[in-house]
């Protein structure tokens, strides 16, 4: 086993506070996820991105660095990826998505922010993820206040931009996106030192897509009445596209996929023979938040997809690949990109429909609409959602939680509750 201390130090990391964190990861993973039985073997290569998250990956990022390659570290969905790589740097994911970060987060920010924001401050403050500490910029977004004020602290660290995310999709909103996009593509140029030309942008939007269609291609799995992979499995993957190579991330993942293919053909599934089938909507599920699908599929229940950034929002439209001229690539990627629906818009009735869309599309039985603690924009709009739900004949459960495990029995109580209404 490759041992990665010494990149932490060379890094400037805690390694001290840095080992604690080593030590819950595997622990946490185990119960979650090894314990599971009739995984694919093709699970394998994401097991092992997981469990060394914090050392294959970052060496790669650092040999790129010695050769020149800019780090871009990204927070959200629509920060354009393709901008980065047609620019010859590298776009990666970034820490934030464990309870053990949120006390770091605390010192600087109020206990009552959401801890995906918290987690991700606390992650760079403490210096206990390499991520943060490789990354030459950091990209950030307007999708919401806390996010807005915690750039300000980030940046005393590490250079941020900001890309200002419109809060309608009126024509005049998408060509500000635009806008927003042409002004990004040239930060990337002028942090990279290269042109970006209509060649690099067009292999980069082909890249990009490329990974959406692995991933799209795998959850169509999980439409079928007899899925042949887990829905913790699935949102571990998703989780990982955020980090890996996309090259080598939607080879493998289709290389899973022709596994899937193999076990649908031979009538093998993971789950109980007419199992309720379970769709998540809500706020991101950031490696390592397992928990609520841990819950959900502990009761013989499958999880058959995600209404969230970490789930099909990620990949669900394509960008059009036969754009000739760089402005025409550009006013595609603005139209795919404000085909996201994030809670940050208003109005929002597209996300609705969505979720009603994947309903159908996943054949599933119930809705949990799950949302960070103090996570305002989800927290209201699950009014909405819930009622429009309900409106439409579907059962469905609104959640509030955060990263840590005292909720643990509370929520299992609530959802075991859910299920006996869904098995009425």
């Amino acid at each position: 086993m490759v041992d990665y201390r010494k990149m932490w130090q060379d890094l400037n990391m805690d390694i001290e506070a840095h080992d604690q964190l080593c030590k819950v990861l595997p622990q946490a993973f185990g119960d979650v996820y090894l314990s599971q039985k009739n995984q694919p073997e093709g699970m394998a290569y994401y097991t092992t991105a997981v469990l060394n998250i914090h050392g294959i990956r970052p060496a790669e990022l650092v040999e790129a660095q010695k050769s020149g390659t800019k780090i871009f570290g990204t927070f959200c969905v629509y920060v354009p990826d393709e901008i980065i790589f047609a620019a010859g740097g590298i776009a990666t994911g970034l820490c934030g998505g464990s309870q053990f970060w949120v006390s770091s987060g605390e010192k600087v920010l109020p206990t009552n922010t959401c801890s995906l924001i918290k987690a991700s401050i606390g992650a760079r403050l403490d210096r206990t993820c390499p991520f943060f500490s490789i990354a030459d910029i950091f990209v950030g977004e307007t999708t919401c206040d806390g996010k807005k004020k915690a750039w300000e602290i980030l940046n005393k660290y590490t250079p941020v931009y900001v890309m200002n995310l419109p809060q309608q999709k009126r024509a005049k909103d998408v060509a500000n996106w635009a806008q927003e996009i042409r002004e990004f593509l040239a930060k990337a140029e002028e942090v990279t030192g290269n042109k970006v030309t209509t060649e690099s942008l067009n292999r980069a939007i082909k890249l990009v897509n490329d990974k959406r269609r692995a991933l799209q291609r795998l959850y169509s799995f999980r439409k079928l009445s007899n899925p042949p992979i887990s829905g913790k499995d699935c949102l571990l993957i998703s989780q990982i596209a955020f980090y890996d190579d996309p090259a080598r991330f939607t080879e493998m993942t289709n290389k899973l996929c022709d596994e899937l293919d193999q076990r649908v053909q031979n009538g093998v599934g993971v789950y109980a023979p007419n199992a309720k089938r379970i769709l998540f909507t809500g706020t991101p599920m950031a490696i390592p938040n397992w928990k609520l699908h841990h819950i959900v599929e502990s009761e013989s229940v499958a999880v058959v997809g995600e209404e969230t950034c970490t789930g099909i929002r990620y990949f669900d439209n394509l960008v059009d690949e036969n754009q000739t001229t760089l402005e025409g690539m550009i006013n595609a990627l603005a139209e795919r990109y404000m085909k996201i629906n994030c809670a940050c818009f208003t109005p929002n009735s597209a996300r609705i429909e969505d979720i009603k869309r994947y309903v159908r599309e996943y054949g599933a039985d119930g809705v949990i609409d799950a949302n960070l603690k103090f996570c305002t924009l989800y927290d209201i709009e699950g009014y909405t959602v819930e009622r429009a739900l309900k409106e439409a004949g579907v059962a469905v459960l609104g959640l509030e939680t955060d990263y840590s495990d005292g909720d643990f029995a509370q929520l299992r109580t609530r959802v075991e509750a859910f299920l006996e209404i869904l098995n009425v």
